[in-house]
């Protein structure tokens, strides 16, 4: 299952864990009267196919139709979960869906989303982006034997649908001490409800379409896809509620931003738009920053493909090196499940990258990358430079060293894994065998968001963790072992 994007770790060594990504929701409501034309069960579709970056586990969707709720869900990529004949069965004029990476439980059909729980008065169906951080605490709230998954978004979903008075009142109870990063969609049989965090760690936007439905997505780009004019994001602390009423929204708990930075250097796509800033913009002029910090003299600026184009345009513009291509990847190859021996693994890579010789033979090159985890790829990537005839490999990343694990949603390796984690940038440089390696500074990379330090969480990078994280909650697996 290859990365949506074409990022290229899982791909070339799959011992190279990248960042997992955090997860892609996507909610849509309109009026009964519309939901023959709206198709809302497609419209989920398409909006998490443009999120399926965000998460290659599992994929689902919850539809309702004004009286029940069907969720459909499975393990796998969107198109390979859903085909026309299921979507069709998915009929009404309110949809929730989601695309995981797990990052509490494991992944498994149980713990895929939507979650969906009866209550009295009906059902919900919730999908969740992010990582609660005192979910033993939230689930200590429930009867023995009340879960069915081992997720934080199970715990969740049965504390908002086992309370009197309908999701809002529950919403209203549950998420004050709801502590971590939650960007959520869900639905009872007529409302469609979202919510963000007090420190709005993932993103998560409103959209409206064609004039009388609105769309709740992780990305604008999502938006873009099914058609649906952006409006706003939903602020932190904030929760909707959307029905034939139209849009309410009421507030939980104070805006504390924290924003998440690796956003903008990985788990984003290029075309969404956060903060009224486009990624792409974004990361071309960390590029530009980058080479202002770490100049060399190069006769050529290459990105690793996918990952690191944006960054490299900045780069050779700001340089005046020019930018080439140097990389190949094979699109239509993705991960293998046929285990290689070491003999092939060695061989393999040229089966997803290959060098363009004749562009690279004997020129000192500038290989661009978003980010460093273990190193096992950028490894093998220039070696093979080298083997294909470069006279020099100057390796420069797009972020700072990723020296801390995360807790709110992206499931990093452990410190102990993280090459930054254990090795200075001269034993990282060694590692990979590069002529020289920098890093972009984490106060050039927060100047190129142009969001303001103190709204950002950037605790990969400083091991500075706006949102204290006990150790016993700490854990993807923590409620598997209670």
């Amino acid at each position: 299952m290859p990365h949506g994007d074409g990022r290229l770790r899982h791909d070339i060594d799959p011992s190279d864990r990248p960042p997992q990504d955090a997860c892609g929701v996507f909610g849509v409501w309109v009026p009964p009267t519309e939901a023959f034309r709206a198709e809302v069960s497609k419209l989920a579709y398409y909006g998490l196919y443009a999120l399926q970056h965000r998460g290659q586990e599992s994929a689902g969707i919850a539809v309702s139709d004004g009286s029940r709720i069907v969720v459909f869900k499975d393990m796998g990529l969107v198109a390979q979960v859903f085909d026309e004949s299921v979507l069709n069965t998915l009929r009404g004029h309110i949809a929730v869906g989601h695309c995981r990476y797990s990052t509490t439980g494991s992944p498994t059909w149980e713990n895929a989303q939507p979650t969906f729980r009866s209550s009295g008065t009906g059902g919900l169906a919730l999908a969740h982006n992010g990582n609660l951080i005192n979910t033993p605490e939230l689930a200590a709230r429930l009867a023995p034997g009340e879960l069915t998954a081992t997720t934080d978004t199970e715990v969740l979903t049965a504390l908002l649908a086992n309370r009197e008075g309908g999701p809002l009142a529950a919403a209203r109870e549950v998420f004050p001490v709801t502590r971590g990063a939650y960007s959520l969609v869900f639905m009872d049989e007529g409302t469609l409800y979202a919510a963000r965090d007090p420190e709005g760690v993932r993103p998560l936007v409103l959209g409206q379409w064609e004039d009388c439905g609105w769309v709740v997505a992780s990305e604008t780009a999502a938006l873009d896809i099914v058609g649906a004019r952006f409006i706003r994001e939903i602020e932190p602390g904030e929760m909707l509620a959307i029905d034939a009423d139209g849009v309410r929204s009421e507030r939980f708990a104070e805006a504390r931003p924290k924003g998440c930075l690796f956003e903008y250097v990985y788990l984003a796509r290029p075309d969404t738009t956060i903060s009224g800033r486009s990624v792409q913009a974004t990361r071309v002029e960390v590029g530009r920053r980058l080479a202002r910090e770490h100049p060399v003299e190069a006769d050529m600026v290459i990105p690793t493909p996918e990952s690191g184009t944006p960054a490299a345009i900045g780069y050779a513009e700001a340089s005046g090196i020019p930018y080439g291509q140097g990389l190949v990847k094979n699109s239509y190859v993705g991960r293998t499940f046929i285990q290689p021996s070491q003999t092939i693994r060695q061989l393999g890579i040229r089966l997803k990258l290959n060098p363009l010789r004749e562009a690279i033979e004997g020129k000192r090159l500038v290989v661009v990358d978003d980010s460093i985890v273990r190193g096992n790829t950028q490894r093998a990537i220039v070696a093979m430079l080298r083997d294909a005839g470069a006279a020099e490999v100057h390796v420069r990343i797009s972020s700072p060293p990723v020296s801390w694990p995360c807790f709110y949603g992206i499931d990093f390796a452990s410190r102990e894994e993280l090459i930054a984690g254990n090795l200075a940038v001269e034993g990282i440089r060694d590692s990979l065998g590069a002529d020289s390696l920098g890093f972009i500074s984490l106060d050039e990379l927060i100047a190129a968001s142009q969001i303001p330090k103190n709204d950002l969480c950037r605790a990969c990078f400083d091991g500075v963790y706006p949102i204290p994280v006990d150790e016993d909650a700490r854990g993807k697996h923590l409620l598997e072992t209670r």
